[in-house]
Order: structure tokens, then C-alpha cells, then sequence
């Protein structure tokens, strides 16, 4: 298991018990005290637990902060290729359909797998176009505004101007975090607010999402839990936390 995993596994079990220690979590994941001193440290560091002796609480901050794209790139490679296969699958059964494509790391893999009856995609992502026009036989359409070099996306009135005029067939959404209660979240505001755009223009919208972002809720909500039409995530979420946002009426695909 990697550090990421078993991290994401701690907070789920802090948030669930109400408390967590060293020992018994050196046992479940065996491995030494050490290691699990060196995860709720960082876990601490970016807002998610706070240490007290012997374990750590859950804290109630929100993440602030995201990592780059090739940081990102580097993580749950397996899961993300299962869930971009998977959300490629429910592409409707008809001829020239029109797609949005998200900025991420999980829907940037989508590319590989859109079927020829895919005639236009539109994007926010400068990897993702690229990509699409290197493979040829499908119309692209890049987002314009201003680039994100954190994330490689498009914002900005340009963009959200254009957004307003479209209305395609299915949206491929990426996000930083998700939660029954705080829905899909970002850290940024500019990208909030394309994203909530895309959504807006989509009549089918799916959420790609591996395992190790739920629980964790960024400073922007942009959508609620009922605005999406599946969640497509992996096997490494909880039987617990699946049931969480399916009792908030969430469809959940897991693959994997």
C-alpha cells in the first residue's frame, strides 16, 4: 500500500471513530510506529488531522492547497486508467456526440478511449487538447482565457463566455475533493467557476475521482452531490463512505 493510500485510509478511519492511535494503526497497516507518526504529521500539515498524544482527531479545516499536475500524474495510475475505461463505457449509443473533457489527471486519460462516434470535444485543458489533436478525427475545441500553470486549465471570462453558449451531450468532470456533505470542491475560485459552467452545459455529467480525494473538501463548492449523474470512482473507498453518498441519493461506480 502506498503512503497515499494508507493516509487517505486514516483520515476515513479518524473521521468514522473519532479518534485514532499510533499502535493500533501500526497493526492495521503493518507497518512501524514510525511510519504512521511520519503520515499523521503530514496529514497534520495539511489541515486534515490534528495530533494529540499518542493518535490524532479528526480537524475540521479545509485543504487550501493542490499539488501539480505531474506531481498528481504520478499517483493512483491504476485506478485513474480503470475509471476513465469505465466513463468512456457510458457514452451514449449514438453517432456524433459532442463531449466535454475537464482539466485533470483522471479525465486527461479519457483520450485514449473516446470512441470514433465522438465528432467534438470541448476542453479546458491545454494536455488533453494537445492529446485529442494528435490523434486526429475528432473536432477540438480549446477553451480560451487564461492558463493555470498549477493545473494546466483554462479560466477566466473568455472561457465561461463560451461555455454559455454550448450545450453538449455528456461532461467529463475532475475534482479535487468530494464528500456526502460538501459535495465536489476546488481550491480555486477561477477553475470553481469554469467547472460549474461546464457542468451547466452538459445534459449528462460524470465525476472522475479516485479513491483518495473523498473527504477531503476544498475552499470552492462547484456542485452539490445531486447536480452529477454518477460518481465513478475506485475499490479503495469504503463500503462506509460509498453508502454515505449513495444516502445522499449520489450514484456511485466503482471500479476496480
Amino acid at each position: 500500500m502506498y503512503a497515499e493510500e494508507r493516509q487517505h485510509e486514516i483520515v476515513t478511519l479518524a473521521r468514522g471513530l473519532g479518534r485514532v492511535a499510533v499502535a493500533e494503526l501500526a497493526s492495521t497497516f503493518g507497518v512501524t510506529p514510525e511510519t504512521i507518526r511520519r503520515d499523521l504529521d503530514a496529514l497534520a500539515a495539511r489541515g486534515l488531522l490534528s495530533r494529540v498524544h499518542g493518535g490524532a482527531v479528526p480537524s475540521d479545516k479545509l485543504w487550501l492547497a493542490e499539488a501539480p499536475v505531474g506531481q498528481r500524474e504520478a499517483t493512483s495510475q491504476d485506478e485513474k486508467l480503470a475509471i476513465a475505461t469505465h466513463a468512456a463505457s457510458l457514452l451514449p449509443a449514438r453517432d456524433e456526440l459532442t463531449v466535454l473533457i475537464d482539466a485533470g489527471t483522471t479525465t486527461s486519460r479519457l483520450s485514449a478511449f473516446l470512441p470514433t462516434r465522438v465528432s467534438t470535444v470541448v476542453t479546458n485543458s491545454v494536455p488533453t487538447a494537445a492529446s485529442l489533436a494528435d490523434r486526429g478525427g475528432v473536432e477540438v475545441l480549446l477553451l480560451g482565457g487564461q492558463v493555470r500553470g498549477l493545473t494546466q486549465a483554462t479560466v477566466g471570462a473568455e472561457a465561461l463566455t463560451t461555455l454559455a453558449r454550448l450545450r453538449v451531450d455528456v461532461a467529463f468532470m475532475g475534482t479535487n475533493g468530494f464528500s456526502a456533505e460538501h459535495g465536489f470542491s476546488t481550491p480555486d475560485p477561477a477553475e470553481a467557476a469554469v467547472k460549474r459552467a461546464m457542468i451547466g452545459a452538459a445534459r449528462e455529467v460524470y465525476v472522475l475521482a479516485d479513491a483518495t480525494k473523498f473527504g477531503a473538501d476544498y475552499l470552492v463548492r462547484f456542485a452539490e452531490v445531486g447536480d452529477v449523474d454518477a460518481l465513478i470512482t475506485d475499490a479503495r473507498l469504503p463500503r462506509a463512505s460509498i453508502e454515505s453518498l449513495e444516502a445522499a441519493e449520489l450514484r456511485v461506480d466503482v471500479v476496480g
